[in-house]
């Protein structure tokens, strides 16, 4: 399984993955799952992946392939005018290879679906982040859905719902996020460390911030404590339920 989030901010974007796959409790690999396309000075372009790992690999060296020489630039994310167009060019190639992989019948649906998170600025126009299913349609993220997930999202996404903030800084936008990881890993043996983090400043045309957060990575061990110790205490804080 995997858990990918991007979070949209006033400053900027935040992104975070896990990299743990696996095909059974005796088969569990790391794969990055994050990838990233940079012209510094005029465009950042970053996408996560969940799903058939064969179809979100090729999803990610078709686009590689069509960025590396100009005569191969047709159609390129490296040549697209705006986001939205980056999202229908990376919408078309995700049904392409689900179309390629699958046999004759089945449908988006199958064992070799993808759903991606891509996300990133165009000069010219804002930062924008996409949702795109395996169907190679998509949503845009706004003030009233800051964020996505894919994957396993349903233990990760009460923390977000709750204390997400727009106008709150890189720093606690990593903490949330970290949190929300946490929280997963801790419920699902399906997602885990290392996490890959990518920050985007609006406007700055380059990575902010990238980090890999490895198992012994001492802030986040910090928080994973101290998150489910301040929930004990607050738990302990409320009143008593009277019978």
């Amino acid at each position: 399984m995997t858990y990918c989030v991007g979070l949209r901010l006033n400053k900027g974007l935040v992104f975070m993955s896990d990299t743990r796959t696996n095909a059974g409790v005796d088969n569990i690999s790391v794969f990055k799952k994050m990838h990233s396309w940079v012209i510094p000075g005029e465009r950042v372009i970053t996408m996560m992946t969940a799903g058939n790992l064969a179809t979100t690999q090729a999803i990610i060296s078709t686009l590689d392939e069509r960025s590396k020489a100009p005569e191969d630039r047709k159609p390129s994310i490296l040549e697209a005018p705006s986001m939205f167009q980056v999202a229908r060019l990376v919408g078309a190639t995700v049904r392409e290879e689900i179309h390629a992989n699958s046999f004759e019948g089945q449908e988006a649906d199958s064992s070799f679906n993808a759903t991606l998170i891509i996300g990133g600025q165009i000069k010219g126009s804002p930062p924008r982040l996409f949702l795109i299913y395996p169907e190679g349609n998509f949503i845009e993220a706004s003030s009233e859905t800051p964020f996505f997930q894919i994957g396993e999202t349903k233990y990760g996404r009460p923390i977000l719902v709750r204390a997400y903030d727009p106008d709150m800084s890189f720093e606690d936008a990593i903490k949330l996020m970290m949190v929300s990881f946490d929280s997963t890993i801790k419920a699902n043996l399906s997602v885990g460390l290392p996490l890959d983090l990518q920050v985007y400043e609006n406007d700055s045309f380059q990575i902010t911030r990238e980090q890999q957060i490895a198992a012994d990575d001492a802030y986040f061990n910090k928080i994973s404590t101290g998150w489910g110790e301040a929930l004990k205490d607050a738990f302990r804080s409320l009143p008593d339920f009277k019978f």
